[in-house]
C-alpha cells in the first residue's frame, strides 16, 4: 500500500524546488497558462481592480494576478505564498512575493484596497478559516473589495487509494498522460534507491468546505459584508464570493443583506448559476 500525505507545506516545498517556471506555482499543471491567465482576468474584473489600488493575492500561485496589477497601474501589489521556497522563485522573476499563511498574514492594519484568496481556504483546516476572515478583514482598507473563491458546498470524496505502485503509476498514466506517469516512475526509483517508504503526497486534499449560508455567515462574523457569490466554473462543486469591508456602499455596488437576494432558491445543493460573467 502506497502511503498518502496532505502536507500541503511540504507539498509547495516539493513543487517549489523542482520547478521548472514559474506557472508551476499555479499548481495547474504545465501549459495551462492559459487557463490561469483567464481566473486571474475574471478576478480582475470582479474586483475593478485599477490604478491606485494596493492588491494583497493571498496564496498568489504563479503572480499572474500581480503582473496584472502591474499593468493596471496599481500603487502596489504583494503577492504572499505558503513556503520561502515559493517566495524566492517568484522573486526571481521580479514580484513582490512574501511569505505568510492566511491566518497570519504578515502585513499592516488596513493596507489593501483590493485582496484576492482564490483556490486557498479549502486545503486550509476548518478551525483555521475563522482566524484567516479575521486577518483579511484586518488587513483590508474600509470598502476594500475581496474575492475568495473556490470554497467547495459540498463534502469532497475521500482520495483515492492504491495497493500497488503499478496500480498508480496505470491511474497517472490514463487521468494526466505520459510526462506525470514518468515522474512518478522516476520517483519510485528513487524510493527504491534511498529505502524510502513510498508516500503519495497530493497536498492539495481538500479541509474545508460549507455551504453558501455557512461560508457567508462566516463571513460576516468576521466583519465581512456579501456584495454577491456565483457558482463556479469548474469544478462546479464550489462559490466563488465577492465581499468589502465596511465603509458605505461604494458608487454602484447594491450590497446583498440576505441570502435570499443571492438567487439560489435552493443554495443548498448549489445547482443554480447565478451572477456568471
Amino acid at each position: 500500500m502506497i502511503s498518502r500525505s496532505d502536507d500541503y507545506l511540504e507539498y509547495c516545498r516539493a513543487t517549489a524546488k523542482h520547478a521548472r517556471e514559474a506557472h508551476d506555482l499555479a499548481l495547474r499543471g504545465r501549459g495551462q497558462q492559459d487557463i490561469t491567465r483567464a481566473i486571474h482576468e475574471r478576478i480582475a474584473a470582479a474586483v475593478e481592480l485599477g490604478p491606485g489600488d494596493d492588491l494583497v493575492d493571498i496564496g498568489c500561485g504563479d503572480g499572474t494576478l500581480l503582473r496584472m496589477a502591474e499593468r493596471a497601474g496599481c500603487h502596489s501589489a504583494t503577492g504572499l505564498l505558503a513556503t520561502d521556497e515559493e517566495v524566492a522563485l517568484l522573486r526571481r522573476y521580479g514580484l513582490n512575493a512574501r511569505q505568510g499563511l492566511s491566518d497570519n498574514l504578515p502585513l499592516p492594519d488596513a493596507s489593501a484596497s483590493v485582496v484576492a484568496c482564490n483556490s486557498v481556504l479549502l486545503v486550509v483546516p476548518k478551525e483555521k478559516i475563522a482566524p484567516s476572515l479575521r486577518e483579511i478583514y484586518r488587513i483590508a482598507k474600509p470598502g476594500a473589495r475581496i474575492f475568495i473563491g473556490e470554497i467547495p458546498f459540498i463534502v469532497p470524496p475521500p482520495p483515492q487509494q492504491f495497493a500497488s505502485r503499478g496500480e498508480l503509476l496505470s491511474h497517472l498514466y490514463r487521468k494526466d498522460g505520459l510526462r506525470a506517469w514518468l515522474g512518478m516512475l522516476r520517483r519510485m526509483v528513487w524510493w527504491q534507491i534511498v529505502g524510502a517508504r513510498p508516500v503519495l503526497n497530493s497536498g492539495t486534499a481538500i479541509s474545508f468546505w460549507a455551504t453558501a449560508e455557512e461560508f457567508i455567515a462566516m463571513a460576516r462574523a468576521a466583519g465581512l459584508e456579501l456584495f454577491r457569490y456565483w457558482q463556479h466554473d469548474h469544478p462546479e462543486t464550489r462559490n466563488n464570493y465577492l465581499l468589502r469591508k465596511p465603509d458605505g456602499p461604494p458608487a454602484g455596488w447594491q450590497l446583498l443583506p440576505s441570502i435570499a437576494r443571492c438567487g439560489y432558491d435552493d443554495f443548498e445543493k448549489g445547482k443554480r448559476r447565478t451572477g456568471h460573467e
